[in-house]
């Protein structure tokens, strides 16, 4: 899997860092989840930085499959730093690098020879403001990873794909009928619900989410967190929040980080949703879940 891929020249890594979409930009065969399952990501001593400032320190955790695992923490302890981490989108910033392990499924998606655009189809990554391409349609948007993919796909496949997309994310009811209007067009919550439906076309293997109900409404809110708990039978799902309901209610696993003034931003605890909700084992992490900081 990644390790058979090769590296990209740095002015292809430069395409892919424009396109701003982690998703659905190489060659791999899209038709192929059905040998694949959701996987295991295991941190391992992470230390992350901005040249030479140290944004996180010393992040060990396990991310389990077919589970929800919540990033929660006060603004600017490193929660979507470490959330970009994992996809490698984190080394898209100039200057910034990762020190420490990160494997899927037992494979250093930081090894030599790694493709890291292969690494960000596998992992696909949902962003906090809904983000699809503005001069495409709907229909469009959700097939950009197959139209970018250097394979060629029969259109009958693409269909498939799309409705078959769409329908994960829920959308395909709302759409059908006009699948060639500009994805703009689309309210705020159906604009997410579609930037998911473009991320789960290239069939990843991890989701993972940045704050990705904080541009919506109540009952989008809502719709995308029915709509987690359903993609999480299919993958294995990181999201970061500040809202901590969401967290309570969406997530099987919570991860609290924190930082003060002797330590950058760093992983506190991690466990159970409900354990890290209603019996901490650190202080800091009670202190922040019942609304004391933050």
């Amino acid at each position: 899997m990644l390790g058979a891929a090769t590296k990209r020249s740095a002015t292809e890594e430069g395409k892919q860092a424009m396109s701003d979409s982690p998703v659905g930009v190489t060659s791999t065969d899209p038709m192929t989840k059905a040998v694949r399952g959701a996987k295991t990501i295991e941190v391992r001593d992470v230390d992350l930085y901005y040249g030479d400032f140290q944004a996180v320190e010393g992040v060990t955790m396990t991310i389990a499959p077919n589970k929800v695992t919540a990033l929660i923490g006060s603004s600017g302890c490193g929660k979507t730093t470490f959330l970009r981490s994992l996809n490698r989108m984190h080394e898209l910033t100039p200057g910034a690098r990762v020190d420490g392990h990160v494997s899927l499924d037992g494979e250093d998606i930081y090894g030599r020879g790694v493709d890291p655009v292969e690494v960000r189809r596998l992992i696909g990554m949902v962003f906090q403001q809904p983000n699809p391409f503005p001069t495409m349609s709907i229909y469009d948007n959700v097939a950009a990873g197959l139209n970018l993919n250097s394979r060629r796909v029969s259109q009958s496949q693409k269909d498939s794909v799309v409705e078959r997309s769409l329908h994960g994310a829920h959308l395909w009811e709302e759409v059908k009928d006009r699948l060639q209007k500009p994805g703009s067009s689309l309210s705020g919550g159906q604009q997410q619900r579609l930037c998911i439906a473009r991320a789960i076309a290239v069939e990843p293997e991890v989701l993972l989410m940045d704050e990705p109900c904080s541009a919506l409404d109540p009952l989008a809110t809502l719709a995308i967190e029915d709509l987690i708990a359903e993609l999480k039978n299919r993958y294995t799902i990181v999201i970061v929040t500040h809202n901590m309901q969401q967290a309570a209610r969406a997530s099987d696993v919570t991860a609290f980080f924190n930082l003060d003034a002797t330590r950058p931003g760093h992983l506190v605890e991690v466990g159970a949703t409900n354990e890290i909700f209603t019996n901490p084992s650190q202080q800091q992490t009670e202190d922040y879940v019942s609304g004391r900081f933050g």
